[in-house]
């Protein structure tokens, strides 16, 4: 018997390491951060590469141990060249009051995480208002995409006990927010601002929460204000990462340890820099467009508790009992992120008929079939079906979050289809809400509209993939849509979501230019710019603003600098349409030619003959000029451009006598009658 145990125990030490490694991973039912990084280890030693990084970004998911965060960069720097880079990449600075090196040591590997490729910047220790001020500084020379002002309540000026509450949060308030002013204006960048947190130190006691004007109550007065001025106009641009809810949930005395303070000006501990990282470049990817889009959901033990073939319709745990609860409390959570925009699919072993019952059916069900964009109830492998339905959303296979309670289907799907993100339930249902509410990827930067409806318009899009499928003709199905297309010029109502689109459309974007809020703020009030912002609606939904074009008027040049469309309208014909539009009002303007460029990137190939089937002609001479591999193309432009005549399109051509409107494509000198508003209905 113990020469057996003997022969086990050293099949054991020889085995493959990564077999080892991987045996320990799918042997837990949410991996550790320990287990992860000794996968990613075994894939690096083997060349593996891509699974290397990929086990390394899934440790510091499941933890925030800091020596685990420092092998993981190691590990992901040894392998940075040898895996493609995220398409987004931006220059960050990080402004601190007190020593931010760890952080800005694990900003990299926490944005890469993310979907950023980022180059950071750190400032001298307190220095962040004299480097924004001096032009001489480092920080202009770095000339930074995105500014993060990383503070601590020790650099707030407030009383302990203020005479005059809202006085004194007002005066502190206009301090921070002018160093927003200054980031934007000075460099035209975003800015992350960290939230301050309370310290658990209070000399009132208890009786701080009765007195308005205790330094707490201020404090949290001052985040309130911060708040509400980044969620307005004067705002735009900026992003707050909640200190105050990451301390409390850890809490605080974990959060600040006094004995780095005193010794090392480090505010925040180094228990809890990595948290402070991953929340940070999460809320910068949503800046920049690079948020998760789609949660897609098991059913059986994930949605509901049982299995719904074994246990029927009326038999799955939802509502009664403490199973029950847990269930509906995570389908509580999952409703409240699709309110925020994030589209909802289901993809289960399952007969589909059986799911639309329970769906149906089940009075304790709270999600219903019209929250789900995309239903895939079969029996086929669960990587297949979820490729299935990012094709089925016309979205990348990376804008998906899968979710479910079987460690073998989450690995099927890590393994076979690597770009989705994968999220590991624990064993007891009561945790699904606190696992999902911990991944960061579904940030938003701000809720418009079209966030609001998103389910809506991505489930139309598979019913319209659906009803192509019966088509006799592509053109018969086209104009079976019944389209409408409405094409208004940039404005207070559209400049968000425009911005948003600027940031996060890759397929059909023809120089994938992420310029931020701040920039279409300024194209809508510059003549020399003009803009289409196109609206489109079919039978089967309002899809929201989904098509942006900028261009740029120089004489009688008008060059695109920026066209794109939402995923969701893609092959509809409409950048025909757009183009149409574009032809009429360039001649309008006195326009004589068009200019373009397409910028190449690992996703917009479908757009890249775009300009030459319009009738472009390659302009050599710009090759290159907007980066490697960008071509350019000319076109003298013509009476009128002909188009499939699919869509309905009404242009508003003026909105108003300012430069959002017709006045950007005038002529030098032209002037434009107050009020005018001219529509123009054209359908072929």
């Amino acid at each position: 018997m113990q020469h057996v145990e003997a022969a086990d125990e050293q099949a054991g030490r020889s085995q493959d390491p990564v077999a080892r490694a991987l045996a320990t991973v799918s042997g837990e039912q949410v991996p550790t951060q320990r287990a992860c990084l000794d996968l990613a280890r075994a894939l690096s030693g083997a060349g593996d590469a891509g699974r290397a990084v990929r086990w390394a970004f899934a440790s510091i998911d499941a933890g925030e141990d800091f020596a685990g965060w420092l092998a993981a960069s190691r590990l992901w720097q040894r392998h940075r060249d040898d895996v493609p880079r995220p398409a987004r990449r931006a220059r960050v600075a990080v402004l601190g009051s007190y020593t931010t090196t760890q952080l800005t040591g694990l900003l990299p590997l926490a944005c890469a995480r993310a979907g950023v490729d980022v180059e950071v910047y750190e400032c001298g220790y307190g220095l962040y208002r004299q480097e924004l001020l001096d032009p001489s500084s480092g920080l202009h020379a770095f000339d930074p995409d995105v500014v993060v002002l990383a503070v601590d309540a020790a650099e707030v000026d407030l009383p302990q006990l203020a005479d005059d509450p809202e006085a004194a949060v007002e005066a502190e308030l206009g301090r921070w927010t002018s160093l927003w002013d200054l980031a934007r204006e000075r460099f035209g960048a975003r800015v992350v601002q960290h939230g301050v947190v309370v310290p658990p130190d209070e000399p009132l006691g208890h009786l701080a929460a009765r007195v308005p004007g205790s330094r707490s109550a201020l404090l949290r007065r001052l985040q309130e204000r911060m708040g509400e001025v980044a969620a307005s106009e004067a705002g735009r641009g900026v992003a707050l990462v909640d200190c105050e809810r990451l301390a409390s949930d850890v809490g605080k005395r974990v959060w600040s340890d006094p004995r780095y303070v005193h010794a090392a000006k480090q505010a925040v501990s180094l228990a809890c820099v990595p948290l402070l990282a991953r929340h940070t470049a999460a809320v910068l990817a949503a800046q920049l467009g690079a948020s998760r889009k789609c949660l897609v959901l098991d059913l059986d033990n994930t949605l509901w508790g049982g299995v719904l073939g074994e246990v029927g319709v009326h038999g799955i745990a939802l509502g009664a009992g403490a199973a029950g609860e847990a269930f509906s409390a995570f389908q509580r959570h999952v409703l409240a992120l699709k309110d925020k925009g994030v589209v909802l699919a289901v993809c289960s072993k399952n007969d589909e008929h059986l799911v639309r019952e329970a769906f149906e059916q089940n009075p304790e069900m709270l999600l219903s079939l019209d929250d789900v964009a995309v239903l895939r109830a079969s029996w086929q492998d669960k990587p297949t079906a979820v490729r299935g339905i990012a094709a089925a959303l016309g979205i990348g296979e990376d804008a998906l979050v899968f979710v479910d309670d079987n460690p073998a289907e989450r690995e099927a799907v890590r393994e076979l289809a690597p770009a989705v993100d994968v999220v590991p339930l624990p064993a007891e249902p009561a945790g699904y809400v606190a696992a999902l509410s911990r991944y960061p990827f579904f940030e938003t930067d701000a809720l418009t509209a079209e966030d609001a409806a998103r389910t809506a318009q991505y489930r139309a899009r598979a019913q319209v993939a659906e009803q192509r499928e019966s088509a006799g003709s592509l053109e018969d199905f086209l104009r079976g849509l019944d389209m409408r297309a409405e094409v208004a010029p940039l404005g207070p109502e559209n400049v968000a979501r425009v911005a948003q689109l600027l940031g996060k459309t890759n397929q059909f974007n023809l120089t994938t230019r992420r310029h931020s809020l701040a920039d279409v703020e300024s194209f809508a009030a510059d003549p020399a710019w003009h803009a289409q912002v196109v609206r489109l609606r079919d039978r089967f939904a309002d899809h929201g603003v989904v098509g942006v074009l900028l261009a740029r008027r120089a004489g009688a040049v008008l060059e695109v600098d920026s066209w794109l469309m939402s995923c969701r309208v893609i092959g509809r014909t409409l950048e025909d349409e757009m183009f149409g539009v574009l032809v009429r009002q360039a001649r309008a303007a006195g326009c004589t030619r068009l200019r373009g460029t397409y910028v190449p990137t690992a996703k917009n190939g479908q757009v890249a003959g775009l300009y030459e089937r319009l009738g472009f002609t390659r302009d050599e001479s710009a090759d290159g000029a907007a980066g490697e591999g960008a071509t350019g193309w000319v076109l003298e432009v013509p009476e009128e451009a002909a188009t499939p005549g699919l869509v309905a399109v009404q242009v508003d051509v003026a909105a108003g006598t300012g430069p959002r409107g017709a006045r950007g494509l005038q002529q030098d000198g032209d002037e434009v009658p107050a009020q005018r508003r001219q529509e123009q209905e054209v359908s072929r």
